[in-house]
This record gives structure tokens, C-alpha cells and sequence, in this order.
């Protein structure tokens, strides 16, 4: 399946989401996310600049896990790589704030 044309996060965002229906996908995009998080800020912290090279691994490589192996879809990072990037920021801010529940059922009438 190809992912559509979009010209706008806005327009993006929904189908975003849309690609991360099962819940265990979504919790290991938070889980890459939260591990980018800790590693960026011991580097910081620490000064080990080496670190840094470990947050495409943590946070791409349990977001892909999710794709290729819970929803068995293509991430959107091969075609949209920015939006994909800030659609995980927006997701994982939405989660961490009680948001996204409703905005999922917003956006699916199954609720999922």
C-alpha cells in the first residue's frame, strides 16, 4: 500500500496515526521515545557525545519493530521523514498528556 501525498503535518497527523492502531505498536514507539529521551539526557549530563549515536537505534529501532512485526505496515519514515518524526513527538506528547485516547477515537469510529 502507498502512502499518500500530503503537503501539511496537518493533513498528516491522521494518517499517522492511523498507522499505529495496536496499542503494543504505540507502546514501543514510547518506549524508543522515553529511551531517546534518557540517553540524550545523560550525554548532556555527562558529556559522553558518543551516547548520542544510540538515539536513531533506540528510538527507530523499537518504532520499526512495532511497524514490521505488530501492524505489519511500512513506517511513513521512508517517505515523510520529518513529519514522521515530529507525528512520534506528537503522539508521545499527546500520550504523556491523557490527549491521545480521545483523539484516536476521534479518528477511528471503532475506537480502537
Amino acid at each position: 500500500m502507498s502512502v499518500p501525498e500530503f503537503q501539511r503535518f496537518s493533513e498528516f497527523y491522521p494518517y499517522y496515526l492511523g498507522e499505529h492502531q495496536h496499542p503494543l505498536c504505540r507502546a514501543l514507539h514510547y518506549c524508543g521515545s522515553t529511551l531517546v529521551l534518557v540517553i540524550l539526557g545523560y550525554a548532556l549530563w555527562t558529556a559522553q557525545w558518543a551516547l548520542l549515536w544510540w538515539l536513531p537505534l533506540a528510538g527507530y529501532g523499537f518504532a520499526w519493530v512495532g511497524h514490521f512485526f505488530v501492524e505489519h505496515n511500512k513506517p511513513a519514515t521512508f517517505k515523510y521523514p520529518f513529519y514522521s518524526l515530529l507525528g512520534d513527538w506528537v503522539m508521545y506528547a499527546e500520550f504523556m498528556t491523557g490527549r491521545l485516547a480521545a483523539r484516536l477515537t476521534a479518528s477511528d469510529p471503532k475506537g480502537r
